[in-house]
């Protein structure tokens, strides 16, 4: 009598399953994870589009405007805000939304300009400080002491002054207004990385003084760093445009922002809309600023 001829398929007749990588997984999670924390934050998510808008409007703002900037229309002159006009013109009938496009590259080149300074400047100054020690630090930390005892603003107009009117000039004083405060804030992680065990391990193993810091210590100690940049890219953008407001910005016909609610405030009687929609610009981006540095530094931290 002969064997039954049906009989249970061998395993490795079907393909085994392919499962994801765990890179993958990790991705898709993180991923999801980002898309529910933005949903449930509205108003973080129109901060990244107002901040997009004027990074694309610095870049290429032939995307927003076909209207000339510095091209006046006598027959023009304040006109109100309009389907042809969006935001209005000025006196001298230039468009004022073709202005404030224009005028993004200015003041976004200045607020960058303005933190680099105070973050390789501050953060240079804190990292000697913190590393050194002794009567260096005690040296240096003197001399934050003394910026921070200034306002900022009359910081930066005293420097503005002594350097003359312009958009670099502004940029740089702004920056220099901002050293103290990048300086302690990496004086202090310098001094909590200092004494962590894989330094002292190194420094007993005979690395070299400078391979410590660049190896161990600055790299552990720029993250609160960058944080307090990005919170300080909005409090940069007032000042900009405080400065330029006073006149020490770029010159005239440059539509810088602070320069374009200057140049209306002599009309808001008659043309609210020449200062107030420049300033309304600058209030949106200050607040998006703000807005996504409160949630890099505070409240994706808490969701991690």
């Amino acid at each position: 009598m002969s064997e039954a001829l049906t009989t249970e398929p061998h395993a490795d007749a079907y393909p085994p399953r392919s499962t994801p990588p765990p890179t993958t997984t990790a991705a898709r999670h993180a991923r999801r994870r980002l898309l529910h924390f933005l949903l449930c934050r509205p108003g973080l998510v129109l901060s990244l589009l107002v901040v997009v808008a004027v990074l694309l409007a610095a870049f290429w703002p032939g995307l927003f405007t076909g209207h000339d900037p510095l091209r006046s229309a006598p027959a023009e002159i304040l006109q109100p805000p309009g389907a042809h006009h969006w935001f209005g013109t000025d006196q001298l009938g230039r468009d004022l939304y073709a202005r404030v496009v224009h005028g993004a590259a200015l003041s976004l080149k200045a607020t960058l300009i303005a933190v680099a300074v105070a973050f390789a400047v501050g953060g240079g100054l804190g990292l000697v400080a913190g590393f050194a020690g002794g009567t260096v630090e005690a040296a240096l930390m003197r001399l934050v002491d003394v910026l921070l005892a200034v306002p900022g603003l009359f910081l930066s107009l005293a420097v503005v002054t002594a350097l003359g009117p312009g958009t670099a000039n502004v940029a740089l004083a702004v920056g220099l207004a901002g050293v103290a405060g990048f300086a302690r804030v990496m004086r202090a992680e310098v001094l909590r990385v200092r004494h962590t065990a894989y330094v002292e391990a190194a420094r007993v193993s005979g690395t070299r003084w400078y391979a410590v810091l660049g190896r161990h210590v600055l790299p552990n100690a720029a993250g609160p760093v960058l944080a307090l940049a990005t919170l300080d890219l909005g409090a940069a953008v007032l000042s900009v445009a405080s400065l330029s407001f006073l006149g020490y910005g770029a010159p005239s016909p440059a539509p810088e922002w602070g320069t374009l609610i200057a140049d209306g405030r002599d009309y808001l009687a008659d043309a609210w809309w020449v200062s107030t929609l420049a300033g309304l610009t600058v209030a949106a981006l200050v607040l998006a600023v703000n807005r996504i540095s409160r949630a890099v530094d505070g409240e994706w931290a808490a969701n991690r």
